[in-house]
Order: C-alpha cells, then structure tokens, then sequence
C-alpha cells in the first residue's frame, strides 16, 4: 500500500502526463518493496514546465534556399498529435462532432471553471497546497507570485465573441473554453505504510487504486472514461461513494465528453475550477490535481483523479483521505 504526502510549487497552469508518472513510481516501488523491503520505499514524483520559455527551433543541416522556418516546440512536442499530424485542438473537435457537444456548451462550463477558481481562491482554499515563488530583480523589489494569475484577467463578455481556433466553419474550441500556455511544478513524496511507520511520518491520503487505459489517439479526450472504470473495479467501490472528482482540464470539452460517458454529477467534478482557469504547464498537471484533492477532502471521504494525454492514453488515481 502506497501512502501520499503533498506539495506544489508555483501557482500556474498546464498539461501532462505526471498521473502516469506518479502510477509508474508506485508501481516500480511495489517491485522493490517485494525483493528488499528497504529499498525505494520512499519516492518523490515531481514535474515542471515553463511555456513561456520554451524556444523556437529548427532542423539541423545545410542551410536551404529560401531560408528555414522555426517552429514554436511548444505546438511541435507538447500539443500535436504525432499519429494524425494534428493539433490536440482538431481532435478535440473531434470529439465535439461525435458527442454532439456545442460550442455554446463549452463556454458555459469554461465561465462556470473561471467562476469557481476565483470562488475558491477567494475562501483561500487553495492557501495548503501553493508555495510562493519569489523571483529577484536586479534594482527592483522582488517579484512574490503566490496565485493563479490567469482568472482575474478574463473578461466574460469576449468569451461568446472569440473565433474558433482549430476549425474555422462550425469549430467550437476557442482560447477561452481550452487552457491556457502557463509555468508551474508540482511535487508528492510517495511511500510505504511501513516506511511512514518508520519515518513518523503522518500521511495525508492512501492510493486507494490507479490504472491506465488507452484509445485511438484522435480520441484521446474520452480516454479517461475508460480508466476511471477500472480504478472504481478495481476498488470495489461505486460511483457513488467518489465525494470528489478531478478531471483534467485541457479543454472544457474533455470534462463535458467524460461527464457525459461516465454520468457523473457535475456537482462532484472540479469544484475549484480547473485547468480552463487555473492553468495546465504540461509536466505537472496530473500532480496538482491529485494535491488539490488531497487537500480538499474530509478524512475518510475518497478523490478520483483522471487525465488524458496526448496520443490516446489516460490515467486514473483513487485516493482516500486519512
């Protein structure tokens, strides 16, 4: 059994497959603990990214005729579709076309995802799970981010006006109901009952169960519809008994498709906002939704966090509050 403990840093937003990555450490310290009980009973799973950094690139070699064209590594590596030769957005479309889920729909819950972001950052319930970042500027006072930045500077009035981004005629994905290009980490320290044991060590929630699962990756938005199944089999559990759950944000469609699938209660689902509002920096978006559950949940009441990635998998984790 794995026991979690928590800690973000930065307030930002992003994308990513850092759920897998926390679901491969607990597997790999289950390995261990059964061959030498002492080893790797302890683990850290963190991740980063900083969009705004990320540089423009081109390919190596002769310089061609006509010069060469650079292209934004972010769109290249982090947000296109290397099976189709697509951006994540067209497949979003996509997904949109086959669920008959509008645009009008998106924006609604996009506004609804801003709404509960400021909500929350208002009541200071994200106050346990952010650690300030302070940034020094030679002859400057130092710069302190210590929140979100991107909910307070929306402005609903645009959101039903923005033009499409991916598909110009009957397109429904705009800037305003998908996420946003942010900075942020994120890290957890993994370990054993045994180990929190030994160490004194208080944990904060249980692994309860997690799993993987995997579609066509023009489908990827829905994969989580298919992990979240196995985790609650997994679990013996139902629907019903998940007080909270988190399903990544990386457009508003990607939640609408899956609380469609599933039948969830929108009541239930990213009740602080998500990552429409609050961010999703690609390496480190699976972290933080599991810390805000973490930390949102009343002892004994249990979290399910989901989240797709591009190229048709999902991961899913069921956590309990201790």
């Amino acid at each position: 059994m794995a026991v979690l403990a928590a800690l973000l840093r930065g307030g930002a937003r992003g994308r990513g497959p850092l759920l897998r990555r926390l679901i491969r450490e607990i597997k790999y310290m289950e390995r261990s603990y059964v061959s030498k009980p002492t080893l790797n009973d302890v683990m850290v799973a963190g991740g980063m990214e900083s969009m705004s950094n990320a540089p423009y690139v081109m390919n190596r070699g002769a310089t061609p005729y006509g010069g060469v064209k650079l292209e934004d590594l972010i769109v290249k590596d982090g947000l296109t579709d290397v099976y189709n030769k697509i951006h994540m957005g067209n497949c979003a479309e996509n997904t949109a076309k086959k669920l008959h889920i509008t645009r009008e729909e998106q924006d609604a819950y996009a506004v609804g995802s801003y709404g509960r972001s400021q909500a929350a950052w208002d009541a200071g319930r994200f106050a346990e799970e952010v650690v300030p970042v302070t940034i020094s500027a030679k002859g400057k006072p130092d710069v302190v981010v210590k929140e979100d930045e991107e909910y307070r500077r929306v402005d609903f009035s645009k959101v039903p006006k923005l033009k499409t981004v991916f598909q110009k005629e009957n397109g429904t994905v705009t800037a305003a109901n998908a996420s946003t290009l942010n900075d942020g980490a994120a890290a957890v320290v993994l370990m054993t009952a045994d180990a929190a044991k030994r160490l004194s060590v208080k944990p904060l929630a249980r692994i309860a169960a997690f799993a993987d699962a995997a579609v066509d990756p023009i489908d990827f938005p829905v994969a989580p519809a298919y992990a979240v199944p196995k985790v609650l089999k997994d679990a013996g559990l139902k629907k019903e008994d998940i007080t909270m759950w988190e399903v990544n944000e990386a457009f508003s469609l990607v939640v609408l498709a899956n609380m469609k699938m599933l039948e969830l209660d929108p009541q239930k689902v990213n009740i602080n906002g998500g990552a429409v509002s609050l961010g999703h920096p690609i390496g480190m978006s699976g972290a933080r939704i599991v810390i805000h559950m973490v930390h949102t949940l009343k002892p004994g009441q249990y979290g399910l966090a989901s989240i797709c990635n591009g190229g048709g998998g999902a991961s899913a984790m069921l956590v309990q509050r201790l």
